[in-house]
């Protein structure tokens, strides 16, 4: 046995009452079929007796005068609760217990065939066409009686018999659309069709216009009809008649009115209340589809973008851990073309040292465990400083200040960033000893290789300058060394910072480059 699919959106739509009524809309399979199956003949039960009320409240006051003879009071004392038993007993063997063996998927615990789904769909239509035909049978067996008793009120007894049938028969789908929707919020789940499964809004609109106004007002034509045929009605007894009908169909047009206003306005709360979900960035939430109009449709479909949301935003995370934030943002919002700008920047590189004898000397899923922590240490500080690491490289780490996001202080965060990222090895992660070299100049940042498949990077002398410092940092008791020119770059409260030492002829290069380290 299977719940409704959950969902944080579950419910969403029911007022306390339709709460109250239905019960969890991922209850039990069992308990679910209890509780159902328990609405559905108690609702049988009272459609029919409220049918049998308004057939003694209209004969009343439509028989023509003397009114109903003896013997037809009689029989009909007796015919009508005999009638309402067996009705109740045929329409809950007939229609309940066929209604739940169309529904026996929800209790197997499986997914509905598309056959099995259209006809779950139809179960309130299927139980209405049940009582139509009681009702019918009813409309036959009392003017039947009243032709043997009393012939000349057969036709207000076919009238007020048939008036009560179209009561009962809008009663029941209303009461059946509404009870049935835990099982058909489970027919629908995960499903998206291309049109509506039980007909569309204009005809259940249409329906509800035929019962809740057609019909009501027809009897009011008819009841005037007769009235006028006969001739024999007092204008008092016309007044009282019309009168009575009149509240009887605003009541009842009333009670169809706010199952019609139930049955559209639910399903639309529920896709506002989820889109503010949405909008507040829950792109998990799920809204019960429970209706087989343009309707459901419309839930279906707002399931099917949440997905979609929820998909793409996985993909941009992903993507965005693959090659930064900055640079996923910046490739959504421009077009992926090769090349590049030209832009001056900070670039640290960071090398681990004796990676290779680390990797000889213990097993490869502490290295592994290792090398995460001392890449955690370096991605958080140059996220504090708003830099980007722009690609690991076994070992070793490239990070760029100044792109894709400018930076005009680029050069005093990638030296803070530098200054942190050392502190923190020592302290945190002493078996991972670095190098670190910051420099700072002009290159070209840009998507790099082939159009159908490229990575964003820069290229330029800073890139080599930064990788040539890290290997000398590495012989230096900081671990640490910049350029004097990327020093000059900064603000001065980072300058101070740092103190130059010796110009060196980096591997590679001609002109000398002025090495400078922290001051302490």
């Amino acid at each position: 046995m299977r719940p409704v699919k959950d969902s944080s959106a579950r419910g969403r739509g029911q007022g306390p009452f339709d709460s109250w009524l239905l019960g969890p809309l991922d209850q039990d399979a069992t308990a679910l079929r209890r509780r159902v199956q328990g609405l559905l003949t108690g609702t049988l039960i009272a459609t029919n007796v409220i049918g049998a009320l308004v057939v003694v409240g209209l004969a009343a006051l439509l028989m023509p005068a003397p009114g109903m003879s003896g013997d037809l009071v009689r029989v009909t004392a007796i015919a009508v609760p005999v009638y309402v038993v067996s009705a109740v007993v045929v329409g809950a063997l007939w229609g309940t217990r066929g209604a739940l063996r169309t529904l026996r998927w929800a209790a197997d615990g499986r997914t509905p065939t598309d056959k099995e789904r259209a006809a779950s769909l139809r179960v309130p239509l299927r139980l209405t066409l049940v009582q139509a035909v009681l009702w019918g049978v009813a409309t036959v067996v009392f003017g039947a009686l009243a032709a043997l008793v009393q012939p000349r009120v057969v036709l207000t007894e076919l009238l007020v018999v048939a008036f009560a049938g179209v009561v009962v028969c809008a009663i029941a789908y209303l009461a059946g659309e509404f009870i049935l929707r835990p099982y058909a919020a489970l027919a629908l789940s995960g499903t998206s069709p291309a049109r509506p499964l039980s007909g569309g809004v204009n005809l259940r609109m249409l329906l509800f216009w035929c019962l809740g106004t057609g019909v009501p007002v027809a009897g009011l034509v008819v009841t005037a009809v007769l009235a006028w045929v006969r001739g024999d009605v007092s204008t008092t007894k016309l007044a009282v008649s019309v009168v009575v009908l009149g509240l009887v169909v605003l009541c009842f047009g009333l009670l169809v009115t706010v199952f019609t206003a139930r049955a559209v306005v639910n399903p639309i709360r529920s896709v506002q209340h989820a889109l503010g979900r949405v909008r507040a960035g829950d792109f998990a939430v799920e809204i019960p589809v429970y209706d087989g109009t343009e309707l459901g449709l419309l839930q279906a479909g707002f399931n099917g973008m949440t997905a979609g949301l929820a998909e793409r935003e996985r993909l941009r995370d992903l993507f965005g851990r693959h090659v930064g934030e900055d640079v996923a943002i910046e490739a959504m919002r421009t077009s992926a073309e090769l090349g590049g700008t030209v832009r001056t920047v900070s670039v640290l590189f960071v090398d681990l040292i004796g990676s290779t004898t680390l990797a000889a000397s213990r097993p490869p899923e502490e290295v592994v465990g290792l090398l995460n922590r001392f890449f955690a240490v370096v991605v958080d500080e140059v996220d504090r400083n708003h830099g980007l690491v722009n690609k690991f490289v076994g070992d070793a780490a490239l990070a760029i200040f100044g792109a894709p996001v400018r930076l005009a202080d680029h050069a005093t965060l990638a030296l803070s960033a530098g200054r942190a990222i050392g502190r923190r090895l020592a302290a945190e992660v002493p078996d991972c000893p670095a190098g670190i070299g910051v420099a700072t100049g002009e290159v070209v940042a840009g998507n790099v290789g082939d159009p159908r498949r490229f990575e964003y990077t820069v290229i330029g002398d800073p890139v080599n300058e930064a990788a040539r410092l890290t290997e000398l940092a590495k012989n230096v008791e900081a671990r640490l060394l910049a350029s004097w020119t990327a020093i000059e770059s900064a603000a001065e409260t980072e300058a101070g910072h740092w103190k130059a030492t010796e110009d060196v002829v980096l591997r590679g290069r001609i002109r000398p480059t002025t090495l400078a380290t922290p001051r302490s």
